[in-house]
């Protein structure tokens, strides 16, 4: 009854796979002061470790963000057409040419995407040497564990053996551990598998804003004024965002 109570009415109603929750979150995150300072703090992160190149910077699974009014000729792109984004693809068969790419940035996108060894074979094409898959994901920690098992609707298996999802919903179907599992886990079977990428940095972060601002489904939006103060509070924390951090910003490089 709570959940009922407390979820957002615009997509009370509608399944997790109804194209129209792109747009509705659209609507939603610009109402939500705070939950849009969240995603300008996440691309401002992105942003700040993209490398230079002439070629283009292409973001999967758009949906209802906003990068492009920060990135001017940011490619944006989703599974599903709708008026926020440049091109539908689908990441385990991007269609772009041979090192044509000189990034991807994807904002809690991996750990939907069914099979994810399909999109690294395609991100390898595409991608140039020296170019780098910049990505903000769940993370598994002992605090976000708990969080995300008990308070969040998606699924939350570090244990799962498969790095393939078993369900075939574009949008719902997800485990919100497959980040932690592929790059720390299982992170020598990943250089095993794509010796042509290595890891520069995975930095777990944001233990409280998230939670407080209660994403997208719920009415739960606190003032955006009180943004700063609970990045005061979590910059204090940070110490400890091994421990603690929901999240995790991973930068992924292209070597040869």
């Amino acid at each position: 009854m709570l959940k009922d109570i407390l979820s957002h009415p615009l997509t009370r109603d509608l399944p997790l796979d109804d194209p129209r929750l792109i747009s509705l979150r659209l609507k939603i995150v610009q109402e939500k002061g705070f939950l849009k300072n969240i995603y300008t703090q996440w691309y401002r992160l992105v942003l700040r470790h993209l490398p230079k190149s002439p070629l283009p910077v292409v973001e999967l699974g758009t949906g209802p963000g906003f990068l492009q009014e920060l990135l001017p000729g940011l490619i944006t792109s989703d599974l599903i057409a709708c008026r926020n984004v440049n091109v539908v693809v689908n990441a385990q068969d991007l269609p772009f040419p041979t090192a044509s790419l000189g990034s991807i940035v994807m904002f809690d996108v991996l750990h939907h995407i069914q099979n994810p060894r399909s999109f690294f074979l395609s991100a390898t094409r595409c991608v140039e040497v020296g170019g780098r898959i910049l990505m903000i994901e769940p993370w598994n920690t002992p605090w976000s564990h708990w969080v995300y098992t008990h308070l969040h609707h998606e699924n939350f298996e570090p244990t799962a053996e498969a790095w393939e999802l078993s369900a075939t919903k574009p949008l719902s179907q997800a485990n919100g551990a497959i980040p932690w599992i592929l790059f720390s886990r299982d992170r020598s079977r990943f250089f095993l598998d794509f010796p042509t990428w290595q890891i520069d940095f995975i930095q777990p972060f944001m233990p409280l804003a998230y939670l407080v601002s209660g994403g997208f489904t719920t009415l739960l939006s606190p003032p955006s004024w009180s943004y700063p103060i609970i990045h005061a509070i979590e910059n204090v924390l940070s110490p400890i965002n091994h421990s603690i951090g929901m999240f995790a910003l991973i930068c992924l490089h292209r070597i040869d």
